[in-house]
Parts: structure tokens; sequence; C-alpha cells
């Protein structure tokens, strides 16, 4: 399985042509405590870059774009009940969303790891 990030502190793990995605753990460090978590609906087809789902902190509320193209599978049920899954777990059990990818050449303009590592240090 492979991981990618986004400058806007998505991630995305690719196993064949599943794509789970999620907020960074800097993304989640950075809102404070995640209070709700609005996920896409399955069957929602999303293009790189589109809202997918709303996270919401005691701080603030902030948009999640989709990292690349496809069509939602399946939303985190386990994130309506318990949010702050997202502060305990961001880049694990606190994913946001399961698509299948329309175009895998789009993850070529993502970073990976090490790239996005260096990426937040700057920040």
């Amino acid at each position: 399985m492979s991981r990618y990030f986004t400058q806007d502190h998505e991630w995305v793990d690719v196993d064949g042509d599943i794509g789970t995605v999620g907020i960074s753990e800097y993304a989640q460090s950075q809102l404070g405590d995640i209070v709700f978590v609005d996920v896409p609906e399955d069957g929602k087809e999303l293009t790189k870059g589109d809202e997918a789902a709303v996270v919401e902190s005691v701080k603030a509320a902030s948009d999640v774009y989709a990292p690349v193209s496809g069509t939602v599978i399946e939303g985190n049920a386990a994130l309506t009940d318990e949010p702050a899954l997202v502060n305990s777990d961001a880049e694990e059990d606190g994913w946001f969303f399961k698509l299948t990818l329309s175009d895998p050449a789009e993850l070529a303009e993502l970073m990976d790891e090490t790239a996005y590592e260096a990426f937040v240090a700057k920040l």
C-alpha cells in the first residue's frame, strides 16, 4: 500500500484502485478537539480538489478536499458517533472515506511521506 499527501494535509492510502482518505496528524493537531465530521455519501462522484467532507473542531470548521478523483464507496460511519477518532488516530482509524480511483495518474501530483514531512517542517 502506498500513502500520498496533499498540500492541504489530506492523505490517501492506495491499495489497487481503492483509495482511503483522511487528514494528516499535522492537520488534526492544528484543528484541536474535533467535535463533528461529515463524510460524503456512497456513490458520490468526486473530482480531485472537490470539497468532499467537513470537519468541525472547537476552534473552526474546515473542508476536506478529494486528493484524487473517484467514486465514494464508503464513509467512515464510526466518525458519526466518535469524531474524536480523528484526534486519537488521524492516519489510521480516523479515516474519512474510501473511493474507487478514476484516474490513478493523479497520484503523481501528490507528495510521498518524506516530501510531506519536509513540507510540514517549513510551515
